[in-house]
């Protein structure tokens, strides 16, 4: 075992220290964070077992570092650096997948209010509605209401702008 760690702790820390970096990089910046999302919760996690492994392999030089100055300071500072993230800020909550937020505020929107973005009147939206199947008798309804009065999920709210969009 100790021939394992030797050979593998630190090149297995490095390696996924990378690919957390560039995962990190990009997702700071917003390129592809689709791509990298996933890529970076996952592979940090996994990064901790390799971690762990090198400060074992390097247990005596590591417990060295937390006698002097350099150690104390870095650690107090990563922690004060941390904190202003953790406290919650005034105002609405954010973060999350505006994608998301703007797509369940047209799920909420009444029909008349949904229908002009898809280039219709109130009645003509409902009418294209309830030739797809869709009861819509009151256009004062949320498309979500709408949803849930004829059985149909979110998703099938989806499908049906998206249709509506093509057309």
């Amino acid at each position: 075992m100790p021939s394992l760690l030797s050979r593998y702790a630190t090149p297995f820390t490095t390696g996924f220290f990378l690919v957390s970096l560039v995962s990190g990089i990009a997702l700071f910046f917003h390129w592809n964070s689709s791509l990298f999302h996933s890529m970076h919760e996952w592979l940090s996690m996994v990064l901790i077992l390799p971690f762990v492994l090198h400060v074992w392999k390097n247990w005596r030089p590591f417990l060295a570092y937390f006698k002097r100055m350099p150690m104390v300071a870095a650690l107090v500072l990563s922690v004060v650096a941390a904190l202003p993230f953790m406290i919650p800020s005034s105002g609405p909550a954010r973060g999350g997948n505006p994608m998301v937020a703007i797509a369940n505020k047209v799920q909420s929107a009444s029909l008349e209010t949904v229908a002009p973005l898809y280039g219709l009147s109130p009645e003509a939206f409902q009418a294209e509605l309830e030739t797809r199947g869709w009861k819509a008798p009151d256009l004062t309804r949320s498309l979500r209401a709408v949803a849930a009065d004829n059985g149909k999920s979110t998703g099938e709210i989806y499908g049906l702008l998206s249709d509506l969009g093509r057309r």
